[in-house]
This record gives C-alpha cells, structure tokens and sequence, in this order.
C-alpha cells in the first residue's frame, strides 16, 4: 500500500525522528519535517512530532563528546540541547504561523496511570489549539536503569496512550531489509503482516553516532504499536518529502485489528 493512502486513511499521525537525522550534517532535515507536518495539517490531520537530538545539538556548542556511562554530562548536555532544539522547531513552525509545545516524558510517566492520563490531557489539549506537540524522553532526570533508552520505544507508547492511526519512523534507511541493507544480498521488506515472527531475517542491534535507535529498536517499537492498533511506516528521513505522493519506499508493519 502506497504511503499517500495510508496517510489519507489516518486522523491522526505520530512523526519520530532521529538525532541523525536533525543534527550535524543532516540539520536542513528539520526543515522538511516542518514541512511535511504542515502538509499533513493542511489535509485535516492531527500531528505530533516526536524528536531526539538534545544531547547531539549541545555537545558540539561544548566540544564535548558524550560517553554512554557518563550520566552526568549526558543529563547535563540533554538540558543544554533541549531548550536549543525546541529553539530550532520554534524558528521552523514560525514559516507557517503554528508554534511547538513541549512535552518531556520518562517511563515512570508512562507506567504511572495518573501521569499518563495528565501527558495524554496535555497531547489532546495542544492538538485542540492547534499547537505542535514535540515530544522527547526528559533525558535530564532519566537513569540509566529507568529510561526508554531509545526514542522509537518512545514513540510506540506514546502512539498508543494518544490513539494515534499512524506511526511513521523516519530513518537512515528506507525500511526493513531481510539483512543489514549494506550486506550483499539483501531485500526490502515492503510488508509485515501483524504477528509475522521475522525469524528468518537478520537485524542490526545499533547506529551510529548518537542515536541510541537501530534498526532494531525500530523492529521492536513497531510490533509494540501494531499490538495497540496502530499501523507503522518505516522508512528515511530522505523519503519525507515523498510520503505524501506515495512514490517512496518504505516498509508497512500491519496493526491488530484488536488491540
């Protein structure tokens, strides 16, 4: 199924993207998400963004490099980032009148009934004005034994708590491969239909850079969206000005039809 009538179908759409994908090189990328989510409001569609890349916008203003085990300065650069990056979504959303809300999230948010309920009042509050939710894991107070550890698991709960219809995770790749897509031999995936195994692909655990997200924490956020109900479109951050035409590739994870 083309991404342009997946699109078409849904009421209301989660966009998560990378640090990769924002940051360094890659920065212009912003712009584009920017865009497509304006496109997406334009067509009746409630939109919410959620987004990494504190710690990769503030390291750089430091010159500092950030270690896994030191908690610290990663805390300390995610409330240096954080204000830097909703600066940066801030000054894109202004090209079309529309301003972001921030919203950081732990897991204990999430398990706690009361704060999930609050987070979910918070979402629903800012789509009915119209305000961009950008979502991101509260990194400054998160552990390394109590956190999401990667935005993808993120975004999967949050696609859940909200009743979103669609997910899409942008990437460095334009979807599920039946082995690392650099391997010799290996094949796009176009579908996966709920409850397939995939036993018999091969998955990379990692990235680079300071994404915490790979392709497999890609794999297991969207079978964690498929079983609430919501369909999941894998693809790249490249493709994002293509989503809407259908033209680009991707993969389709099929949701529950009972979630």
């Amino acid at each position: 199924m083309s991404t342009a009538d997946l699109i078409s179908s849904a009421h209301r759409v989660l966009v998560k993207v990378g640090s990769s994908s924002i940051t360094g090189d890659q920065e212009a990328n912003l712009d584009l998400i920017v865009d497509f989510t304006v496109d997406l409001k334009k067509l009746g569609k409630e939109v919410i963004i959620v987004s990494s890349g504190a710690i990769a916008t503030a390291a750089p203003l430091l010159g500092l490099t950030i270690r896994s085990d030191d908690l610290p300065t990663s805390q300390a650069l995610a409330s240096i980032g954080q204000a830097k990056l909703m600066g940066r979504y801030e000054k894109s959303l202004a090209r079309h009148a529309l301003i972001p809300g921030q919203i950081l999230l732990t897991v204990e948010n999430l398990d706690q009934d009361q704060s999930s309920l609050n987070a979910l009042k918070a979402i629903e509050r800012l789509l009915e004005l119209g305000v961009v939710p950008i979502i991101n894991e509260n990194d400054s107070v998160a552990t390394h034994e109590i956190r999401f550890g990667d935005n993808d698991q993120l975004a999967a709960r949050v696609s859940t708590l909200a009743g979103t219809d669609l997910m899409i995770l942008l990437s460095d790749i334009d979807g599920l491969y039946t082995k690392p897509p650099q391997d010799q031999g290996a094949e796009h995936i176009s579908t996966v239909e709920f409850g397939d195994s995939l036993n018999s692909i091969e998955v990379s655990g990692t990235s680079t850079g300071y994404g915490t997200g790979g392709a497999l924490t890609k794999l297991a956020a969207a079978r964690l969206a498929t079983i609430g109900g919501v369909g999941v479109v894998l693809t790249s951050t490249a493709n994002v000005v293509e989503l809407l035409s259908g033209d680009c590739k991707h993969t389709w994870f099929e949701p529950s039809s009972r979630p």
